[in-house]
């Protein structure tokens, strides 16, 4: 197995793109040595299998998608309150627009998991592991609301994020002067997280 960890990089993020662009159907070992420029063979030498590769690129879209910790920090120095809860939605809304292909990718994941019980299992446990995380993150900081309305506000989000990136035309005026997506979260917020 191949143990250059920078070729192994740009081959995940090669597959990221495929996986966005041609679905999990289009996810070949070919296709990623073509997306990345390197030779027929090379994605072989990296990842054990199709599964390897999917693991690999669910972790690396995990990283791509993180927040970054110096806007958290910064956005920390606020007050705990409903107007802090709203900029972390508008910084997840950012993130998932910027890196679009990630985040289409992304849902690719949650298709194929629906087919693959093998891949089901590990993408479930990192997905899991995110929404706890953001529970956790939730609580620790104070802000206002508890677990369910994390939940409330994962589900929420994970909506307008889909219909945003795929067929942003369905959200168009469908609330009379709220834009789409700045005013939709606005609204979410509103609706979700109690006044501190």
């Amino acid at each position: 197995m191949a143990r250059n960890p920078e070729r192994r990089a740009a081959l995940v993020d090669a597959g990221v793109e495929v996986l966005a662009r041609e679905g999990a159907r289009g996810l070949t070992f070919r296709a990623v040595d073509s997306e990345a420029g390197v030779p027929v063979g090379t994605a072989s030498n990296y990842f054990t299998g199709r599964d390897d590769l999917l693991r690999q690129i669910d972790a690396r879209l995990h990283t791509r998608l993180a927040p970054d910790p110096a806007v958290i920090a910064e956005l920390l120095e606020r007050p705990r309150d409903r107007a802090l809860v709203t900029a972390f939605m508008h910084d997840l809304m950012g993130r998932a627009t910027r890196d679009r292909t990630g985040y289409l990718a992304l849902l690719e994941m949650r298709l194929e998991a629906t087919r693959r019980p093998e891949l089901r299992d590990s993408y479930t446990k990192s997905v899991r592991g995110d929404l706890t995380e953001g529970m956790d993150f939730h609580r620790n900081a104070g802000l206002p609301g508890g677990d369910e309305t994390v939940t409330v506000l994962y589900l929420a989000m994970l909506g307008l994020i889909l219909e945003h990136l795929t067929l942003p035309g369905v959200l168009d005026g469908v609330l009379p002067g709220v834009g789409v997506p700045e005013g939709l979260i606005e609204r979410i917020v509103e609706t979700v997280v109690p006044q501190a």
